[in-house]
């Protein structure tokens, strides 16, 4: 097979074909930083991780983009109640982030343009999309894109154009499902904004830009000045995001270029936890940092995640994730074995593994091919689990990235332990099996788990 991705854009699983292969731009819509990303915005995410690796992982050279929404009505309204400038609000929720991906492990973009970093490139392209006519200034002030200038508006969403609120404007960022209007580019200041310091000097007023803007302006900015075009390969996100994010987007991009602005479209779907959507209000609202915090295995999480298709919701529960850090765990204990019988096999046995290795790699890219259909791989590698190829299971688990977090060991400790085992070999050595089972539970109470076999005892951290 050749990797088939769902695109939100035609509701069809097509072919992947990018514009110039083997170069594939892709530009994935990133946190708000008013506030610690939560586990739901992860959860989309680590499906765009998957997604990269993946595309890398199949010989297509990657370029990822990443937005950082750093000035938006949210962070203002952030900022103002802390009584910070917008800066000194977000940039600590933008350095948590960084640090969350990293726990998460999460493979960095190429490139994180901030939107307070990009005012030019937007201002630039309000000013074309004025030129073409598709925008116009109101009396308030504003700028706004103008929906009747644009007749394909609605076809990501399906949204009937007879829904449409001619001539109707809406400013905020965020607006109602069934309130298609005209929607701001960029907003007169108000003092709220120039308390916080977000507004700027533009031909058409001083203002900011709007939440739509960001994306399209940061993205065509990075692709024309990398690559000298104006169309993205793939653009990424919840499905929260299709309207009206994406579909100002898209209006915003193809009314200022005349181009398409994204040949695939992929949307990842809800997390819930514990059978509800996420919320404070629940109770049941967790950040990546509440998980690190509390000492869950970043692998657990993402083997949780790659258990569900990127397209079906998923619940997250203590119950969940339990199982999946059994599964780490038994993963784990294969690679380990794995490792220290690399090369020992021989005559059938060698022939047999080769053939399981070989049935891994082929299930696991069918698998990935048919539109990142991560569970299916999931359960190809588990069904590896009993007999392996080292080489091959390092591949696909690079993919997924599900082993273990590696434990950093204390010297000290490690010298405990194994005086503690020597100790426990001499008692054994002499019949004293009653000191010998009592160093045993000093050790499981320290963590550490024995395997005794033919070559001696093996020990590693539970």
């Amino acid at each position: 097979m050749t990797l088939a991705l769902f695109n939100t854009l035609t509701r069809a699983v097509e072919p992947f074909q990018p514009l110039v292969p083997p170069r594939v731009t892709l530009y994935t819509c990133g946190p708000t930083v008013w506030n610690y990303a939560h586990i739901g915005n992860f959860r989309t995410f680590l499906f765009e991780d998957l997604l990269r690796r993946w595309l890398e992982h199949s010989g297509y050279d990657v370029f990822h983009m990443m937005n950082l929404t750093d000035v938006d009505d949210r962070t203002i309204r952030a900022a103002r109640a802390a009584g910070k400038r917008l800066r000194d609000h977000t940039e600590p929720y933008t350095q948590a982030f960084f640090e969350d991906r990293d726990y998460l492990r999460i493979k960095a973009a190429h490139v994180y343009p901030r939107a307070t970093q990009a005012i030019p490139a937007m201002i630039a392209l309000v000013a074309r999309l004025l030129e073409r006519g598709v925008a116009y200034k109101s009396d308030d002030g504003s700028v706004y894109f103008a929906l009747a200038k644009f007749p394909t508006y609605g076809r990501l969403s399906r949204l009937d154009r007879r829904q449409i609120k001619v001539g109707a404007r809406v400013s905020s960022d965020e607006y109602a499902k069934d309130d298609p209007s005209d929607f701001a580019l960029w907003k007169k200041t108000d003092a709220e904004d120039e308390a916080v310091g977000a507004a700027w000097d533009a031909p058409f007023g001083r203002g900011r830009p709007g939440w739509h803007l960001e994306c399209s302006a940061m993205s065509l900015d990075e692709i024309g000045r990398h690559f000298g075009i104006q169309t993205l390969d793939i653009h990424c996100g919840g499905v929260d995001l299709i309207f009206p994010h994406h579909e100002d987007e898209i209006a915003q991009s193809e009314g200022a270029t005349g181009q398409p602005f994204a040949r695939y479209w992929l949307h990842g779907e809800f997390l819930n936890v514990r059978g509800s959507k996420m919320s404070k209000r629940f109770g049941n609202f967790l950040t990546a940092r509440d998980l690190r915090e509390q000492g869950v295995d970043a692998a657990a999480v993402r083997l949780l995640f790659c258990q569900s298709h990127y397209r079906q919701p998923i619940d997250f529960t203590d119950d969940a994730l339990a199982g999946a850090t059994e599964g780490v765990k038994r993963l784990g204990e294969l690679h380990a074995r794995l490792n220290s019988e690399r090369g020992r096999a021989k005559g059938a046995a060698g022939e047999g593994l080769a053939e399981l290795a070989q049935r891994l790699e082929m299930e696991f890219a069918t698998a990935l091919d048919d539109d990142l259909d991560a569970p299916r791989a999931v359960a190809a590698l588990f069904e590896f689990v009993r007999a392996a190829n080292l080489t091959a299971f390092e591949r696909v688990t690079g993919v997924l990235d599900v082993l273990p977090t590696v434990k950093a060991l204390d010297p000290t400790f490690v010298r405990w332990v194994e005086e503690r085992l020597a100790a426990r070999e001499r008692a054994r050595k002499s019949k004293d099996f009653k000191e010998a089972d009592q160093i045993r539970g000093e050790l499981v109470a320290r963590g550490v788990e024995l395997e005794d076999g033919p070559s001696g005892t093996k020990w590693r951290l539970s």
